[in-house]
């Protein structure tokens, strides 16, 4: 397995921003992700498109150094591609099985332009149109589109009809919806028979009246409220006795990374406890409850929340904040960030029912204090919002090489965990 890629491996190249944004099928499970990235010195620059040729050299090598699967996993990878980009034979670096690239709005589509598309289909990629507006030019592609993405923010909602329909008929590509960022859009699109969805519906909270919790997620409830305090061994055991499946599932999810380089397998709730002390126990207990209750990790909420709570408890490591465990409040904060969409119960009363400290609720509740910015710092990263990105890791003293190499860490983290 490749190790994370040191912060000094990244310091003599330009400073870039890197989101990754998955793409979804009808039962919201990740097909995909969107690679996204800016370099730092064109955040001022709305013209991105010589931005992705003078960066794509820097993503290229820290991909093949750090490793495609600790981004992608085993999913597919979109990159945008400007006209520059698609035409250079940095393209050719790639590894063409697990890279769609995604040919840009502003790209000519000239017979060179049409040349280049033959002559990658022939290597083995995949393309994608963004952001698709009809052009007649586009006649001439369409024969070698594997992708079509249709931004909902730019196409009202009432066209689709009418462009889903003329798109059937001249090509064979696989439409995905962007943007998209309710449950009843994301309705509305799966009866428009998109094939794929990107967007951050699944996060969001669907609260309906009279909804309890599921059994399992009551019991974790309870056993983050002991684990808070000074545990009893024998209480808790008889916690996760009560619920059989949660300890199945607890005992898959750690060890799932492996303890100890993977020497060590944990078989019981009370070498859990022994082995990993009460504050590893308690990281391992908040997974729980984004998984089912057998411990199954792949759902995309789940790498959603574990990727934002590794995160955000590596960025405080990073900054050394002299509070006592620190960075564990910073990795619950993550954690609990996202308990009112598994829940669906509001995050008010899921925080209460925890008993969790003041500075975690105002933080998860409000964004306040450090740990509510380094939840704001999570937050935009997700969304690629890479200028508001810039705003906080100056703000927190850490530079975005800092904030790649943790990117690049977490991902391999939460990849594991959800494989």
């Amino acid at each position: 397995m490749n190790q994370p890629l040191p912060v000094s491996a990244l310091a003599n190249t330009a400073e870039i921003f890197l989101g990754r944004q998955p793409i979804l099928d009808h039962k919201k499970q990740i097909i995909a992700f969107e690679l996204l990235f800016r370099s730092k010195a064109s955040l001022d620059d709305a013209d991105v498109s010589d931005d992705l040729l003078a960066t794509s050299t820097v993503i290229v090598n820290t991909l093949s150094q750090f490793g495609l699967e600790q981004v992608l996993g085993n999913k597919l990878g979109f990159l945008n591609v400007s006209a520059s980009l698609l035409l250079s034979e940095t393209v050719n670096l790639l590894p063409p099985e697990r890279i769609v690239l995604e040919i840009l709005e502003d790209v000519p589509i000239n017979a060179q332009i049409i040349a280049r598309c033959q002559q990658l289909k022939d290597m083995g990629f995949r393309l994608a149109l963004d952001d698709f507006e009809y052009r007649s030019e586009y006649d001439a592609l369409f024969p070698l589109i594997d992708y079509v993405k249709i931004d909902l923010t730019i196409t009202p909602v009432a066209k689709l009809p009418e462009i889903i329909k003329f798109l059937r008929k001249v090509t064979s590509a696989k439409l995905i919806a962007e943007k998209v960022e309710e449950e009843a859009l994301f309705q509305q699109c799966k009866d428009l028979d998109f094939d794929a969805y990107q967007g951050f519906f699944f996060a969001k909270p669907t609260l309906l009246k009279g909804k309890k919790p599921q059994p399992h997620q009551t019991t974790l409830m309870r056993v983050m409220g002991e684990l808070l305090g000074d545990v009893n061994l024998g209480k808790l055991e008889t916690m996760f006795k009560d619920t059989p499946s949660l300890t199945l599932g607890l005992l898959k999810l750690v060890n799932s990374v492996g303890i100890g380089g993977g020497r060590q397998k944990i078989e019981s709730i009370r070498q859990a406890i022994v082995v990993l002390g009460q504050k590893q126990l308690m990281r391992w207990v908040q997974l729980l409850l984004y998984a089912t209750p057998d411990g199954s990790a792949g759902g995309t909420l789940m790498l959603q929340v574990a990727n934002r709570a590794r995160l955000m408890e590596l960025v405080a490591k990073k900054i050394d904040h002299h509070q006592p465990n620190f960075s564990d409040q910073a990795f619950m904060v993550g954690m609990l960030s996202l308990a009112d969409v598994v829940m669906q119960t509001p995050l008010e009363q899921v925080l209460e029912e925890i008993g969790v400290s003041d500075d975690i609720k105002s933080a998860v509740l409000s964004h306040e204090g450090l740990l509510g910015e380094l939840l704001s710092l999570s937050d935009v990263i997700e969304k690629g919002d890479f200028k508001a990105a810039e705003l906080e890791i100056e703000k927190l003293g850490i530079s975005a090489n800092d904030l790649l190499a943790i990117q690049l860490e977490t991902m391999q983290w939460a990849n594991q965990i959800s494989n």
